[in-house]
């Protein structure tokens, strides 16, 4: 037994060193069509990292292998191909994707890789993680019983979000949610704040950050950003590193709020993924693994044991069409959706939420039942304004014919009051609850 011990050091010596004196095995870059690297003689699964070129003092480009053949493997770069060619040598990475992790993240801004572009020198965080990650066990997440405030009354109020939640926010361009995220942001009681911005312009990063966010809410946050004119890949990649960073905080017991914008151009990432790599095209030219790849990355929100991450997820709908290919999966998988509408925005309503369209399925839950009925009161009021707009707008309606539209047009001024905030006013959400109440005792008193 001794003698046993006293050799183990040895052979594991040993078979480190024959670890290290293995031959490399390189591949070779056999073609390249259009987004996709078709690479010959490595031997990698779906997932793994590749580094193509490099064959000089340049550095290789890092890629992810996304499909595999018998022959040959195809990778998605991870940065931009100028320069690589057909022969050019290819090697495996050996290791894995890490994202960093810890409370040094705190008001920096890195890309889809974890790597700072704010210019404030290297992160100090508390260790990386591997980017892949299993979602929490169905059986094992804790329920939703505890409201989330948010600071925005129409949301606290009419559309409740209860911790672990995933509600979509779902409008067409220019209709606001950026704006609303960051009010978010700033307003939400959550411990840590992960925003991830997909796809956006590059004009308008620095705008959101210093403009939107304020140094108040990055000084809570975490941003992870990859612009439109970045690689598919690296796009996709910035959404699951968000992810993967607030499940590293939820893992601690922390309640995090998840935003990102936007959910739409994951999938589109994702369709340019796939196409490249032959999928068929199917709904609007999604291929099929663009909706598996939206369930994986929303399911990895919500309870776990311990902790939470409310994700709060932009939607882009296509022509201001809400039962559009993402728009209607992303609303079949999210625990909620708020619309927020175009005319009301042009109107300067903000946030130009449409109350009688957007729902939270835990509301009930999370919220006591007399803040339910009290909402439930202004819901009624509302919808009987919209079933008798068209009479109101001609003048055909006659008072008294309906006691609630006759309430909602007396005090017409105090409920546009109540659902429009500015972007400055943070309402503690007991004292939003306490408005309602008012605003209903008013309604009923016609």
């Amino acid at each position: 037994m001794t003698t046993t011990t006293a050799w183990r050091p040895h052979a594991d010596a040993f078979a480190s060193a024959l670890r290290v004196a293995r031959p490399e095995r390189i591949g070779v870059v056999s073609s390249i069509v259009g987004l996709g690297v078709e690479v010959r003689g490595l031997r990698s699964a779906i997932g793994d990292l590749v580094v193509l070129g490099g064959e000089t003092d340049a550095p290789g480009i890092d890629a992810e292998v996304v499909a595999t053949t018998r022959d040959s493997i195809r990778c998605m770069p991870l940065g931009r191909m100028t320069g690589l060619r057909a022969g050019a040598p290819a090697r495996a990475a050996h290791s894995p994707l890490l994202v960093p992790t810890g409370s040094g993240l705190f008001g920096r801004v890195i890309d889809g890789l974890g790597r700072p572009i704010d210019g404030k020198g290297p992160l100090v965080s508390d260790g990386a993680v591997a980017l892949e990650n299993d979602s929490p066990s169905a059986m094992h997440r804790a329920r939703i019983t505890t409201p989330l405030h948010l600071g925005v009354r129409v949301l606290d109020t009419l559309t409740t979000v209860g911790r672990g939640q995933r509600l979509g926010l779902f409008a067409g361009s220019g209709v606001g949610k950026s704006s609303l995220l960051s009010m978010i942001a700033r307003g939400t009681d959550a411990e840590v704040s992960v925003i991830a911005l997909v796809g956006e312009r590059g004009r308008e990063v620095r705008e959101f950050l210093e403009d939107d966010l304020g140094a108040e809410g990055l000084a809570r946050s975490i941003v992870v950003v990859s612009t439109s004119d970045e690689p598919a890949m690296m796009r996709l990649r910035a959404a699951f590193t968000a992810t993967r960073i607030a499940e590293s905080f939820r893992s601690c017991g922390a309640d995090v709020m998840l935003m990102m914008d936007s959910l739409t151009r994951v999938a589109m990432a994702q369709r340019e993924i796939g196409l490249s790599v032959g999928e068929p095209p199917a709904t609007r030219g999604y291929p099929p693994s663009t909706f598996s790849v939206l369930a994986r990355l929303l399911e990895r929100a919500g309870t776990d044991e311990v902790g939470s991450i409310t994700g709060m997820y932009t939607v882009l709908v296509d022509g201001d069409d809400h039962n559009e290919p993402i728009a209607d999966a992303a609303r079949s998988i999210l625990d909620g959706h708020v619309v927020l509408d175009r005319k009301l925005a042009i109107t300067g309503h903000f946030p130009s939420v449409d109350v009688l369209g957007s729902i939270s399925r835990v509301a009930s839950r999370v919220n006591s039942p007399e803040r339910n009925a009290i909402a439930t009161t202004l819901r009624t009021v509302l919808a009987a304004r919209s079933a008798a707009q068209d009479l109101l707008d001609v003048g055909a309606y006659r008072a008294g014919t309906n006691p609630l539209v006759d309430a909602a047009v007396a005090h017409d001024a105090a409920i546009k009051s109540f659902l429009q905030q500015r972007m400055d006013d943070q309402t503690p959400s007991d004292a939003a609850w306490q408005q309602l109440a008012g605003l209903t005792r008013k309604l009923g008193s016609v």
